[in-house]
């Protein structure tokens, strides 16, 4: 294939045309990048159709009305067997071998060190409880992939050709794999996931065809923009609205935060102009040694600070001591969540070299970890920060925190801020959607999740098109 025409060299565009060295020769360096454009509009043009072009002689490689299939080795029936196995184990290797390593974690921080090799206590049935959530997950993976890949070859010898439908309806009917998982918050979690992810290859493919924009996509921070929006959603959702978020969603965030729930509780009847429980709240406040007694009002205009931290009088000491703490209590998380993928789904590059391997999890887990910490640090300055400067409280204020926090984000690599963004999303929208249907916004659609993985498993129809999943360059 030959390349585009590129612009004209100055020699032959001959001495009276070259450009002036003065000064004043910024309109030939304009020209020069309009004509830099152009060539580079052209390369892509050709490039897409050189793509066209290989998709279309491999429709034309059917004519003798037995397709060819890309798996020329193995049976069409081996070959789905084995990517269901194959997707199965590594799915389920790595919920086992996140478990276990919490699990080495939690008997570490107990100072038994030597239970650690005692496999009876580190994997027991008793303690280690992730074997059938691993079973289900290895289910709803391998099931995908398996039956994808199957209907794939079905698809492609009944209708005697390949096109970008057989992938749809593969991956339409794939995304039933989804019944694996018996928790259906769990189903919707994961379906409104997959369908962030189709947005996103769909959106990416537009771009780079220059069909669709939208307003500051080339801004370089547009990820943390679209994170800083959605944490903005999930934490006023967390503190006035915790029923529209997973039930295993509002423990994490309550396990991570300093703040207990019967706080919480309080503030969100404060708000809302109701009395509050101050039987729940005072029994809460009498097991803290560090906070006098004080007459607590049934209908307060703002709870004050020394409600939301009366372990210490300095806001500054416990948005410290809440970063900190979130640090100890998370880190063994994000390292399981560094290190085992790596391993299970890398073990020859593992192998090849352990300890490097060992290190880039730690500094991993360290930078994630300094995020999240970060995260809650700056939540809770601003609630303190409006408790300081302001008599009455407002819902809005516990969104503005959330985006606020969220600038965290910019301690993580580039490449993980478009993870965290589209792993955050689909529970803000998710929430956001729960309270429009509470309030009659939008209308409510029985067992939405199955339809969702249903239209978000034709995602493969961008990855096996040539479509981006992330975004250009």
């Amino acid at each position: 294939m030959s390349l585009p025409p590129s612009a004209p060299s100055a020699a032959a565009a001959g001495p009276d045309r070259l450009p002036s060295p003065h000064p004043g020769g910024s309109v030939s360096s304009e020209a020069a990048e309009r004509r830099l454009r152009e060539a580079e509009e052209r390369l892509r043009e050709a490039i897409e159709e050189l793509q066209r072009h290989h998709h279309a002689s491999r429709d034309d490689s059917f004519g003798d009305g037995k397709p060819c299939c890309d798996h020329a080795d193995e049976s069409c029936i081996a070959h789905a067997i084995g990517n269901l196995c194959q997707s199965f184990l590594l799915s389920y290797g790595v919920r086992v071998g996140i478990g276990i390593l919490l699990r080495a974690f939690k008997l570490a921080r107990r100072q038994s060190y030597s239970s650690i090799l005692d496999l009876k206590q580190l994997v027991s049935e008793k303690d280690l409880i992730v074997r059938e959530e691993a079973c289900r997950v290895g289910l709803l993976f391998g099931g995908f992939t398996g039956s994808y890949h199957a209907l794939r070859c079905f698809l492609r010898k009944f209708r005697k050709k390949e096109t970008q439908f057989n992938a749809i309806l593969a991956g339409s009917v794939a995304g039933l794999s989804i019944l694996a998982l018996d928790d259906p918050s769990r189903r919707r979690t994961l379906a409104l996931y997959l369908l962030a992810r189709l947005a996103q290859c769909a959106y990416n493919s537009a771009k780079s065809k220059n069909k669709f924009h939208l307003w500051g996509s080339h801004w370089r921070h547009g990820d943390s923009l679209l994170f800083s929006l959605a944490c903005a959603q999930v934490m006023y959702a967390f503190v006035m609205r915790p029923e529209s978020l997973p039930k295993s969603y509002q423990d994490f965030i309550q396990k991570t935060g300093p703040v207990a729930e019967p706080v919480y509780k309080a503030v969100r009847e404060c708000c809302r102009g109701g009395p509050m429980d101050l039987v729940s709240l005072s029994a809460y406040l009498s097991n803290k040694k560090e906070f006098s007694s004080m007459n607590l009002m049934a209908d307060p205009s703002i709870v004050p600070c020394s409600v939301i931290h009366p372990d210490t009088e300095s806001c500054l000491v416990h948005n410290g001591t809440a970063a900190s703490e979130t640090f100890r209590k998370t880190f063994p998380l994000y390292f399981s969540l560094t290190f085992v993928p790596f391993v299970v789904l890398r073990l020859q590059k593992f192998l090849e070299s352990p300890a490097w391997t060992s290190w880039r999890a730690v500094l991993g887990a360290v930078r994630s970890t300094s995020f999240l910490s970060a995260f809650v640090g700056l939540f809770q300055a601003v609630v303190c920060l409006h408790r300081k400067v302001a008599s009455k409280d407002h819902k809005l204020v516990y969104w503005i925190s959330g985006a606020i926090a969220a600038l965290s984000v910019l301690i993580e690599k580039k490449a993980r801020r478009a993870e965290l963004a589209l792993y955050v999303l689909p529970r803000a929208v998710d929430s956001l959607w729960y309270i429009s249907v509470n309030r009659h916004f939008l209308p409510h659609i029985k067992n939405a999740e199955h339809n969702i993985t249903g239209m978000a498993g034709c995602s493969f129809l961008f990855v096996h098109g040539g479509y981006h999943v992330l975004p250009g360059k």
